[in-house]
Formats: structure tokens, sequence, C-alpha cells
């Protein structure tokens, strides 16, 4: 019997390469409050905000993937709060905040450089 939680077609799991993978820990928890379970030296399970299950990964890579890949959103309620708190886990914004027909958004490259976006309604 298929989990439940998994839904066919969905979006199920996002993985980060990272090059320091403590550091990357450290941003997506200051940043985010991300938590994490460890599995070993070079991944960092992205745990689920309800605190069931995983929702991504960090692997550890000598190179980032950085620019070109899948863009990553999140969501914020509060998209200002959100802008201060990835300056100061030491992200950087790199686009925005700028409106757009959804809401408001910005970007921002984490310490390996991988670009994420975050944005908000209204």
């Amino acid at each position: 019997m298929a989990d439940p939680t998994h839904l066919h077609h969905a979006i199920d799991y996002v993985e980060l390469t990272v090059t320091d993978l403590a550091e990357a820990k450290r941003f997506y928890r200051g940043a985010f409050d991300w938590e994490f379970t460890d599995y070993g030296p070079a991944y960092a399970g992205i745990r689920n905000a309800t605190g069931d299950g995983e929702v991504g990964g960090l692997r550890l890579d000598t190179e980032a993937a950085g620019r070109g890949g899948p863009l990553v959103l999140l969501f914020s309620a509060d998209l200002h709060a959100t802008v201060a708190a990835v300056g100061a886990a030491g992200g950087r914004i790199v686009k925005g905040p700028y409106e757009f027909p959804g809401g408001r958004r910005f970007h921002f490259r984490d310490p390996s450089g991988n670009e994420l976006g975050v944005w908000s309604e209204g």
C-alpha cells in the first residue's frame, strides 16, 4: 500500500547541494527555523514543519549547484521579517522584494550559492 503522505505527481522532496554541510544547516536553521535529521557526514534530511517526515535534504559536494537548476520557492507570512532573517543568517538577497501577480517575492543565495525564492500574498 502506498504511503498516503506522498501524492502522485506532486513535488515530494527537494535536495540542495551544499559545499559545507554544517554552514548550510546553520544558515537554514537561522533563516527559516528548519530542523534536520543527520544521515552521516555528507547528508542531512530537512524535516517537515509538522515534524512528520521530511521534505528535502542537504547533500554535501565539492561544488554547489548554484544557478541554473530548478528554483525552489518558499512561502512567508511576513516577507519583510523573512528578508531580515535571511540576511542575518548570512544569505545574500539577489533580487527584490518585488511585486508579481500573486503577491510579493524575493530571491536569495545561500552560503553555497544555491538560489531560492520566497513569496508572500499581497
